[in-house]
Parts: structure tokens; C-alpha cells; sequence
């Protein structure tokens, strides 16, 4: 992996992988992880993973995903552990303000979103678009 001085842009050799973490693997990283595959799975891979677990993906944000883009996240993905995700290029912390785990990686950035769970659907919202334009923006970056 090298880095370009012009465009912040991540230069790897071949397709790699991104691990979208927070604490529970319940919300922001899974919706992370549903919108890497659905947007940008011809230029990475996507994980998500938490230090703790949920029994399920919060449920808001499976009828949200599954009204703005028909992905059903319950149908392919779960809360699972870091140690159950393969070694990964990049890892994106989703904001969770708290010490979070050291994942060896070549890249690394905190996207400092704040957790919707508990909230009206519009928090849910503006956390999808803002995953979106970050999912976009890595893209870019890893082309």
C-alpha cells in the first residue's frame, strides 16, 4: 500500500479488505457493511465486526436499509467478533467514544458518526446518507 500526496488517495495492490467496526456490530457498522457490498464491492471487500455482540442487527435499521435499497441485512449478515473476520487492509471505527481494539491494518479512520439506535427514523436517516458518502469517498480513495 502506498499513499498519494495529491488526493489522500490509498493506492493497494489488490482488492482489499475493510472491516467497518463499533462496539456492538449491531447498527453503523452493519449498515456500513451492507452499503460497501451494495456500493463499491468491485473495488473492496467488506466486514463488520464489534468486541461485543448483539442477537440481532438492530431492527430499525434493517426496515430502513431494506426500504432505501431492498438489501435485506438479515438475510447475509450477523453480529459477529473481530476474531471472526479475516485480516483486513483498512478499518473504519464508525465513532463509538470508546477505546477500541487495535486491528493490524495498513489504513485507518474514525468516521465519528453518531450511534441512531433509540432514535426517530430521520437520526436513522442522516446516518445512512452520511455511511453512503463515506462508502463513496473510500471508494474513490482505494480506485
Amino acid at each position: 500500500m502506498s499513499k498519494d500526496t495529491q488526493g489522500e488517495r490509498i493506492i493497494m495492490c489488490q482488492k482489499p479488505k475493510v472491516a467497518f467496526v463499533c462496539v456492538h456490530n449491531s447498527c453503523r457498522s452493519q449498515i456500513a457493511e451492507a452499503l460497501g457490498k451494495y456500493l463499491a464491492a468491485d473495488v473492496f471487500e467488506s466486514y463488520s465486526a464489534g468486541t461485543e455482540t448483539k442477537p440481532q442487527i438492530n431492527q430499525d435499521a434493517v426496515r430502513l436499509m431494506k426500504q432505501l435499497y431492498g438489501i435485506d441485512m438479515e438475510q447475509t449478515q450477523y453480529s459477529k467478533l473481530l476474531s471472526e473476520i479475516p485480516e483486513v487492509d483498512v478499518v473504519i471505527t464508525m465513532g463509538c467514544n470508546v477505546q477500541c481494539p487495535m486491528l493490524p491494518c495498513k489504513h485507518r479512520e474514525d468516521w465519528g458518526l453518531d450511534d441512531p439506535t433509540g432514535k426517530d427514523d430521520s437520526a436513522f436517516y442522516h446516518v445512512i446518507q452520511e455511511i453512503e458518502k463515506e462508502i463513496i469517498s473510500l471508494k474513490k480513495r482505494l480506485i
